[in-house]
C-alpha cells in the first residue's frame, strides 16, 4: 500500500492509527514536509475563509497571513501529486490562482495543471453541510458524491432562521473533522499520484 502523508491535521485524529498514512499535526510543523509520498493536506483555513473579513476587524487577523501554510501545502501538493482540502468560498483559490470549483465535475484552467471541484461533506457523513473545495494535481480523478444533503446541524453561531432554524449547533473539533469516508476517497486519490519527483 502506498503511504500518504496526511498534512496540518488534528493529533490524534480521523488520520492517526492508519496502515499507510503518516500524519503530520500542528507539533511536527506541515511546512517542513519534504517527500516523498504523496499527500493529503487540510492547511488551517481561519485566514481565507467567508468570515476571514470579519475575523480582520475583530481580532486584527490579516486575511491570507497564515505562516505561509496554504503556499507550503499547495507546493507540496504539486510536487508529491495528491489533494487539497478547504472549505468552499476560499479567498486562497483567487490569491493562488487556482481553477475555479464547479459541482457534479472537475474543473480545470488554462493557466493551471491542476484540478478543482466542490462537494458537500454532508453527502460522506457529516452532520453539517460542510461544503468544500478540493484541489487534486498529479492524481486519478475519481467520481465523487457530488449530492447536496442539508445535514442535520449548522456549523458555529450561524443564523437562526430559514433552513437553519432550530437546527443544532457544532464548532470546534466536531465541525473541522474530516468523515472516516471522505477521509477513505481522499487517500485514495492521493494513493494513485504519479507526480515524478525530481
Amino acid at each position: 500500500m502506498e503511504t500518504v502523508a496526511a498534512l496540518y491535521v488534528e493529533t490524534g485524529g480521523s488520520y492517526y492509527g492508519l496502515a499507510g498514512v503518516d500524519p503530520w499535526d500542528e507539533e511536527r510543523d506541515s511546512r517542513e514536509y519534504a517527500g516523498p509520498w504523496p499527500v493529503v493536506a487540510h492547511p488551517p483555513c481561519s485566514r481565507w475563509c467567508m468570515l476571514a473579513s470579519v475575523n480582520e476587524v475583530r481580532w486584527g487577523a490579516t486575511i491570507g497571513e497564515d505562516g505561509g501554510c496554504f503556499a507550503a501545502a499547495l507546493e507540496a501538493v504539486r510536487r508529491y501529486g495528491g489533494v487539497l482540502e478547504h472549505p468552499a468560498y476560499s479567498l486562497a483559490w483567487a490569491r493562488f490562482g487556482l481553477p475555479a470549483p464547479t459541482r457534479y465535475g472537475w474543473a480545470a484552467s488554462l493557466f493551471d495543471e491542476g484540478f478543482s471541484t466542490e462537494v458537500s461533506q454532508s453527502a460522506y457523513g457529516h452532520p453539517a453541510r460542510k461544503r468544500t473545495w478540493l484541489y487534486a494535481f498529479g492524481v486519478e480523478l475519481p467520481e465523487l458524491d457530488w449530492r447536496d444533503p442539508d445535514g442535520e446541524a449548522v456549523v458555529g453561531a450561524g443564523i437562526h432562521s430559514g433552513q437553519s432554524a432550530g437546527r443544532p449547533r457544532i464548532d470546534g473539533p466536531a465541525a473541522s473533522a474530516t468523515p472516516d469516508a471522505f477521509r477513505d476517497v481522499l487517500l485514495g486519490m492521493a494513493r494513485t499520484a504519479r507526480v515524478s519527483v525530481a
